[in-house]
C-alpha cells in the first residue's frame, strides 16, 4: 500500500458552536475553549473554503447507550452542579468527581461531541466524504460504566460501532501522550478492530495500562499493538518508530477505514504531559496516515496548553485537505493568546531530555513487527444485512423557495480553485498587450 496523497478527497469538517463554551472548572485542565480558538484560526486562515462544513447532529441517550450502560446513562442526563448531593453513591461508583466533574451542561457536553464523531462515522459509511474531522470527539478513557480521564462518553468506540457495519477491519491510531486504554478494552478480543495506541509508560503515568505486551487475547489476540515510549520524545525519534509500525500494520493488517485520534498532549510543553513534539511532528504522522488513501475519521483528544492546541489541529486541518498555510497567524478575537511570537510554528523549548534510546526504540517497533507476522491476514467477516443507520443525515425538510442557497447546501459548498481569492489576492489578472 503506497502513500499517494490523493489531493481530490472530500474532507468534511463538524463543528458546532456552543460546544467551546462549557467548563470543567476554574483549575481544571480540560479547557473545552481551545475548540473554539481552533475553530476560529480554521475559519481565518480560509480553510472552511475547502472542505464541507457541518453543524453535527446531537447524540441521543440512545445512541450513547450502544457502548454505555444505561444507568450511567440516565446518571449523566440528570446530575447537575445544583443536585449533586443527591447522588453521593452515584458518584463513586461511576467514578465522576475531580478528575471527571459535574458541570452545568454536562449531558449537552457529552451529546455534542459524540453526536460530531457518529455522524463522520456514517458519511464516511454512505461515502459521502473520505475524511472526517471533529476535533471535539476523541474521548479514548471513557469506559462502559464510567468516566475517566476527563472523558465521560467515549465517542471513539461508538464511531467504530458505527464503522463496523460497513466495514469488515477497523484501524484505530492513538497519538494522544495517553494510551487509548477505553478503546482498547472495548475491542481486546476481537479482530475486527485494531487498535494502536503511542503513548508515556511507566512511572505511574495515567492510566497506568499500555504495556508492549498487553496484546489482546482470544479472537483479538496480537490485535491490540502498544508502543510505550518514555519522556522527552522528539520528531526524529517519533517518526522513526511511528512510521515504520503503521507502514507494518497497514500491510498486515490492511484496514478498510482508519480512526486518528490526535491528541495534543503529546506536544511540547504540555500542561499534563512530558514529550517533545512539535505540530510538525505530530502533523507528520498525520499525514503520513492519510496518504495511505483509506478513509479516515480524525478525533482531537487531550492536549491542555490551549495555544499549542489550537496551532497544532489548525495546521493539522490544513495537512489534511492539502492546503499550506502561512507561519504568521491571521488575526482572530483569540490573538493575543499567541503572543509574543503570533505563529504557528514557535520554535520548540523543550523542558525535557529524550530518554528513548534509538536501542530502545528499535526493540519496540521489532516486537511490534514480529507479533504482526503472527496475525492472519486480513481477517474477514461474512456480512449479513447491514443494519440501517442510526440517524438520518438527509435534510427531510422543503427547501425554502425564497432562497437562493439554502444553509445545507452553503455548509456542503467548497471553494473551487479558480475562483476569486478575497481581500488582497482578489486582483484582476494582469493582461498583456502589444505596444
Amino acid at each position: 500500500m503506497g502513500s499517494d496523497g490523493g489531493s481530490n478527497r472530500v474532507v468534511a469538517y463538524f463543528y458546532d458552536g456552543d460546544v467551546g463554551n462549557f467548563h470543567y472548572g476554574p483549575r481544571h485542565p480540560m479547557k473545552p475553549q481551545r475548540l473554539a480558538v481552533t475553530h476560529s484560526l480554521v475559519l481565518n486562515y480560509g480553510l472552511d473554503k475547502k472542505m464541507q462544513l457541518y453543524r453535527p447532529y446531537r447524540a441521543s441517550a440512545h445512541d450513547m447507550s450502544r457502548f454505555h450502560s444505561t444507568d450511567y446513562i440516565e446518571f449523566l442526563q440528570r446530575v447537575t452542579p445544583q443536585n449533586i448531593q443527591g447522588f453521593s453513591k452515584s458518584l463513586s461508583s461511576f467514578n465522576v468527581g475531580d478528575d471527571c466533574p459535574v458541570f452545568d451542561g454536562l449531558f449537552d457536553f457529552c451529546s455534542m461531541y459524540t453526536g460530531a464523531s457518529l455522524e463522520g462515522a456514517i458519511k464516511i459509511n454512505n461515502e459521502d466524504c473520505d475524511i472526517a474531522i471533529n476535533w471535539s470527539g476523541g474521548l479514548h478513557h471513557a469506559k462502559k460504566t464510567e468516566a475517566s480521564g476527563f472523558c465521560y462518553i467515549n465517542d471513539i468506540v461508538i464511531s467504530i460501532l458505527e464503522l463496523l457495519k460497513y466495514h469488515p477491519r477497523v484501524l484505530y491510531i492513538d497519538i494522544d501522550i495517553h494510551h487509548g486504554d477505553g478503546v482498547q478494552e472495548a475491542f481486546y478480543h476481537t479482530d475486527r478492530v485494531m487498535t494502536v495506541s503511542f503513548h508515556k509508560y511507566g512511572n505511574y503515568f495515567f492510566p497506568g495500562t499500555g504495556d508492549m505486551y498487553e496484546i489482546g487475547s482470544e479472537g483479538g489476540r496480537y490485535y491490540s499493538v502498544n508502543v510505550p515510549l518514555r519522556e522527552g520524545i522528539d520528531d526524529t525519534s517519533y517518526t522513526l518508530i511511528f512510521k515504520p509500525i503503521i507502514q507494518s500494520v497497514m500491510e498486515y493488517y490492511r484496514p478498510t477505514v482508519i480512526v486518528l485520534q490526535c491528541g495534543a498532549d503529546s506536544l511540547a510543553n504540555d500542561r499534563l504531559g512530558c514529550f517533545s513534539l512539535s505540530a510538525k511532528g505530530h502533523g507528520e504522522c498525520v499525514k503520513f496516515v492519510k496518504d495511505f488513501n483509506v478513509p479516515v475519521l480524525v478525533l482531537g483528544g487531550g492536549g491542555y496548553t490551549l495555544r499549542n492546541v489550537a496551532r497544532c489541529w489548525t495546521y493539522e486541518t490544513s495537512l489534511l485537505i492539502d492546503e499550506p498555510i502561512n507561519n504568521e497567524l491571521p488575526y482572530t478575537e483569540f490573538f493575543e493568546y499567541f503572543g509574543p511570537d503570533f505563529t504557528l510554528h514557535p520554535e520548540i523549548m523543550s523542558r525535557q531530555d529524550n530518554a528513548n534510546t534509538k536501542v530502545y526504540l528499535d526493540l519496540i517497533v521489532k516486537h511490534t513487527v514480529e507479533n504482526l507476522k503472527l496475525l492472519e491476514h486480513a481477517p474477514s467477516v461474512q456480512f449479513q444485512d447491514v443494519p440501517p443507520d442510526f440517524l438520518k443525515l438527509e435534510i427531510t425538510e422543503e427547501p425554502n423557495p425564497d432562497e437562493r442557497i439554502n444553509q445545507n447546501q452553503e455548509d456542503k459548498r467548497i471553494e473551487h480553485p479558480g475562483e476569486f481569492y478575497e481581500g488582497d489576492k482578489d486582483q484582476e489578472p494582469q493582461v498583456k498587450t502589444e505596444s
